[in-house]
């Protein structure tokens, strides 16, 4: 299914400044969040459809990129899966990236964060896309992928201080990671917003990474695709997203098929199709005519009395089944062309051919015009 774009999902305009941006998510986070509509799938969908458009729009590089060239200009950037991602996760990223912990501790919750930061968790999973040819499909394909991630910072190891020092308490929860507002029995607790609810501070950041533990990094990967692959279809490279925390493992690189379209041939499941024109003397005498096929052209005999849109059967000529391995066909449909620019011969012969048409007219047709007649005759 076609991405919405970006602008519309978070119901901004092109020219929206980054707070807007910034405002817009947060109306839609918590209108949509999961914990709010238990068991909706759709509005699990939508939250997930902001988060992406979030990251990419309040990214300026990202954004630039969309702006100019559309989804297609974010390849091999490094999006997030969202679509398999837990809705669970998404608070993290951004607290993680855009410092959104003004919020995120209303909408996500504190207890899950907190969790997430004291014990090891599995890191995120990324997509990218690839573009096949028909005969890629056809063979498999290896292919090599460079795309940018989020990885761990050389400098600080991913702690996020600076060499020689170590995170601190925070100061104002204590190292809980929470503060309690109020007294007696309407004692309310929320995130603490100066740590973030990780119950750390960090007094001399990372000069690499500014704190973040993280920084963008190119990655080159080989991808091994299976013949057979359909439009849309993601191939799963284990291990290949951002690194886990804590020690969790990494996660997974999602690589979505892209198939170029083919100028003679298109594909119905594992068949291919051909529509080609042939002439009307073709039609009528028959002939062997050459076809487009994946391996070049090929013969293809056409009987006399060919009708408009018959078609021919090739076996075996079609893309494997990516599971079965089992080849499709390919499929020829022929379109008659009436003749243009006829000489003068052609013209009389034509004639003399419709005044012996017209003296021993055909069942079919005699039999159409005569229920013609009947139907308007009686209207």
């Amino acid at each position: 299914m076609a991405k919405r774009d970006y602008y519309e999902v978070l119901g901004v305009g092109k020219s929206a400044s980054a707070d807007e941006i910034k405002r817009a998510y947060r109306r839609l986070a918590m209108k949509y969040h999961p914990d709010k509509n238990p068991n909706d799938k759709e509005a699990e969908t939508k939250f997930k459809e902001c988060a992406e458009a979030y990251e990419v729009l309040s990214d300026g590089e990202k954004r630039q990129r969309y702006d100019q060239f559309g989804h297609d200009g974010l390849r091999g950037m490094g999006m997030r899966d969202y679509s398999h991602m837990r809705w669970q996760d998404i608070g993290s990223i951004f607290e993680d990236i855009f410092g959104f912990d003004d919020f995120l501790g209303d909408i996500f919750g504190t207890r899950s964060r907190r969790a997430r930061r004291r014990g090891p968790s599995r890191g995120y999973d990324l997509e990218t896309s690839v573009e096949l040819t028909l005969n890629d499909v056809s063979k498999g394909v290896e292919k090599t992928i460079e795309f940018t991630r989020q990885d761990t910072c050389s400098e600080c190891t991913g702690s996020g201080c600076a060499q020689g020092t170590s995170p601190g308490h925070c100061p104002t929860c204590g190292g809980s990671g929470q503060v309690a507002r109020g007294g007696g029995f309407f004692q309310m607790v929320s995130t603490c917003r100066q740590c973030g609810g990780s119950g750390q501070i960090i007094a001399k950041p990372c000069k690499k990474c500014k704190g973040t533990g993280r920084i963008p990094k190119k990655r080159i990967v080989n991808i091994k695709i299976p013949a057979g692959v359909h439009e849309g279809q993601g191939i799963r490279v284990t291990s290949e997203g951002e690194p886990g925390r804590g020690g969790g493992p990494r996660g997974d690189l999602y690589c979505y098929v892209r198939i170029k379209p083919h100028e003679f041939l298109q594909r119905d499941g594992n068949n291919l199709v051909a529509v080609v024109p042939i002439s009307f003397t073709q039609a009528v005498l028959g002939a062997t005519i050459d076809v487009p096929s994946l391996n070049g052209t090929r013969r293809l005999k056409i009987p006399a009395g060919t009708q408009f849109g018959s078609i021919f059967r090739i076996k075996g000529k079609g893309l494997p089944n990516v599971r079965s391995g089992r080849t499709g066909d390919q499929l020829v449909q022929v379109m008659i062309e009436t003749p243009t620019n006829l000489n003068s011969t052609q013209q009389e012969l034509l004639r003399e051919f419709a005044e012996t048409e017209n003296k021993s007219v055909s069942p079919k047709t005699a039999s159409f015009f005569e229920k013609l007649k009947k139907y308007f005759g009686n209207n």
